[in-house]
């Protein structure tokens, strides 16, 4: 049964599976083809990674982030092609998700995207590897006291998710500090180091943000189709220099996801309907702790679908 045209929520790296895109290059013509031409940009097999790719291949930034931006494009387009949903009435992702939004709202070509994609993975990977970097989930407490916390530890904020969940970013005796410190405060419930490659989102990728804003120089991004909202604002972006200029600070910026999710649901008409395109039902459990009177979706593998329309 079709759906009104829900808001599309894409995921960010973390949220991969080994076999999550199992089966999706067999499902229709135009995901075979959206694999091959990801696999031709890139000069490896999208399908293989999608299908077979071991756990350690897809902890690797470079290979995480293109094949979850494809991933999440196929899943919308075999979404559209079954009939279970028309489109999108607007779109948000969570870090790299943002690419994958921006691409489903007409914004970004797909080709041109996937390249800047591989490329902000390789340049964020090579920042990881060049500084001692680290995170930590803070959960529990409100957003001022873990903001607190990170200033008494000399780290910063990475992403604002839910009420009560807030990750933060820096240097590894920054984030040690972090545990320990909030591990001791009442105010939380945990605070817990992330099996993460580096201080993303952090002053600490500084040399990827400057890397990568030559090179969103020379692509094309137009006005989305749909209502886009942006992780370094919380809001919704129509303008593409905004759009563009808010690609380049995310890198070092805080994520503002709950503010994107609050900022979608303020411009929809209620009740509010999302779906989640993307593995591990990530998005869809901050959108519950956010708001239980949305409603929400995932699709995160072939089996997750409707038939095809016969």
């Amino acid at each position: 049964m079709q759906e009104a045209r829900p808001g599309i929520l894409f995921a960010g790296q973390g949220a991969q599976r080994p076999g999550m895109g199992a089966g999706l290059a067999d499902a229709s013509p135009r995901a075979r083809a959206r694999i091959e031409e990801a696999s031709a940009v890139l000069g490896w097999d999208m399908d293989r990674m999608l299908t077979e790719g071991a756990e350690e291949e897809l902890k690797r930034t470079e290979v995480c982030q293109p094949a979850l931006f494809v991933h999440g494009i196929v899943l919308l387009d075999l979404l559209r092609e079954r009939g279970a949903i028309e489109g999108p009435a607007a779109v948000a992702g969570l870090s790299l998700g943002e690419w994958t939004a921006l691409t489903a709202a007409d914004s970004l070509d797909f080709g041109p995207a996937l390249r800047l994609v591989r490329l902000r993975g390789q340049l964020m990977e090579e920042a990881c590897a060049a500084t001692a970097g680290s995170m930590a989930s803070v959960i529990g407490g409100g957003r001022e006291e873990a903001e607190e916390l990170a200033r008494e530890c000399g780290v910063e904020v990475a992403n604002y998710n839910c009420p009560g969940q807030v990750v933060l970013s820096g240097t590894r005796e920054g984030i040690a500090a972090t545990v320990e410190r909030g591990g001791a405060d009442a105010r939380f419930r945990m605070v817990k180091e992330l099996p993460v490659a580096g201080a993303y989102h952090s002053q600490l990728m500084e040399p990827a943000r400057a890397s990568f804003a030559e090179a969103l120089e020379e692509v094309e991004i137009r006005p989305p189709a749909c209502p886009f909202y942006a992780n370094v604002t919380g809001d919704r972006l129509d303008d593409p220099e905004a759009i563009r200029q808010g690609l380049v600070e995310q890198v070092v910026s805080p994520v503002r996801f709950e503010e994107d999710l609050r900022s979608l649901a303020r411009d929809q008409d209620a009740p509010v309907h999302l779906v989640e395109c993307g593995p591990a039902q990530i998005l869809a459990g901050l959108v519950r702790r956010t708001d239980r009177s949305w409603t929400v979706r995932s699709f995160g593998t072939l089996a997750d679908l409707p038939a095809p329309v016969a």
